[in-house]
């Protein structure tokens, strides 16, 4: 059926070939012989006609130019029946020409005029028609298919396009999660050896203060005492500056929790369903308490998404406005008719209605889950 679909123009040639070939031997008359021209005309045209299609523009021609020098033979034999074989000789010629206009192809109709011994309307609609034909497939329908064409080429390109934004996302996401991952590795070191040098010294010279004022327990107990309630004081200080340099030291909330939504997505991404993480505006701005809430219901989302919505793509998006963020976690699986509160939904609702924010499902096609939670206290 493909190729039928494909060389459907030769057939359309053939037919107009037998048909017109036939009303030649109808209008030879019954008193003459056919010819031998005619039927070398037949067998040459027919195997242009096969080698058409696959053949180069300069076989095409030497085919057509061989036919064309049969029919004018054919002609000279007084053989005027088949006139009407030149004319689908002569399109064929001009369908060569991919430049020529449509109405050059009305100038043959003029041949209806030709003395013939089939009469001038006969041949004015036959050639008519005949021209109608060619006009339709090459500039109708070779149009069409151009456009066809140049549609799959753009289609390509632009699913081409779509691969390389996808990649550079993933890319992007993966740069994103090992900057966290590396800022965090790199305050903790910060954090050990800001311990060491700090509190080092303050712990040995506690110890060192304490032998002294063991051995001065018995020999000057008032000595002693003092020694004891000045490491006292010592470590005492020395936690508060633990305490500080924690506070001051630690990763933010925010980098632990990013780093966290891009492992999340790398893991849904490692079992074959591919996740993304968009935000938009100043992520900083989010307080601890409102990413604790974004944390454990894009977690819970995600976990459903992944055992229950048959999905392949996850999109896991935050926009940080105004006065609230918006997140947003939506699949492309089967979705649901109807959500039910289990004890998934209910903990994420709890979360979101402690933190004085507005949590909405929406589902068929997907499911998406969007939670509006204030940057600040109210």
């Amino acid at each position: 059926m493909e190729r039928l679909k494909n060389h459907y123009f030769v057939l359309v040639r053939l037919f107009l070939m037998f048909t017109f070939g036939a009303y030649g031997f109808i209008e030879r008359g019954s008193g003459k012989s056919v010819s031998a021209w005619v039927l070398l005309l037949f067998s040459l045209y027919l195997a242009a006609m096969g080698a058409f299609e696959a053949g180069t523009r300069k076989f095409k021609f030497l085919c057509l130019i061989l036919a064309s020098v049969f029919y004018i033979a054919l002609m000279v034999l007084g053989e005027k029946g088949f006139i009407l074989l030149g004319f689908v000789i002569l399109y064929d010629l001009l369908s060569l020409f991919d430049a020529i206009e449509p109405r050059i192809y009305l100038i043959p109709i003029l041949g209806a005029a030709i003395p013939s011994p089939i009469s001038v309307v006969t041949q004015f609609i036959a050639i008519a028609l005949t021209a109608v034909v060619y006009i339709q497939h090459n500039f109708v329908i070779r149009s069409y298919r151009k456009q066809m064409m140049e549609d799959t080429i753009n289609e390509q390109n632009l699913k081409r396009d779509m691969q390389q934004k996808e990649y550079a996302s993933k890319m992007e996401q993966r740069k994103n999660m090992i900057m966290a991952e590396n800022q965090i590795l790199e305050q903790r070191a910060s954090l050990s050896q800001t311990l060491h040098d700090k509190l080092g010294h303050n712990i040995n010279g506690s110890v060192y203060q304490l032998e002294a004022a063991k051995v001065l327990l018995k020999k000057d107990p008032e000595k002693s005492e003092t020694i004891i309630q000045a490491v006292i004081d010592q470590l005492r200080g020395g936690m508060d500056e633990i305490r500080a340099i924690l506070r001051k030291e630690r990763p933010e909330k925010r980098q632990l929790a990013m780093l966290q939504l891009y492992k999340l997505c790398e893991d849904c991404n490692s079992k074959g369903v591919q996740t993304e993480l968009t935000t938009e505006g100043d992520t900083a701005l989010i307080p601890d308490k409102i990413w604790e809430v974004i944390l454990d219901n894009a977690f819970e989302a995600v976990s459903n998404s992944m055992k229950y919505s048959k999905c392949s793509r996850i999109d896991i998006g935050l926009v940080v406005m105004a006065q609230r963020v918006r997140v947003s976690i939506a699949d492309d699986g089967i979705g649901c008719s109807e959500v039910k509160d289990g004890m998934g939904i209910s903990g994420m609702r709890q979360r979101v209605r402690e933190s004085n924010g507005t949590i909405s499902f929406e589902s068929m096609p997907g499911f998406t889950v969007t939670m509006l939670l204030p940057l600040k206290e109210e």
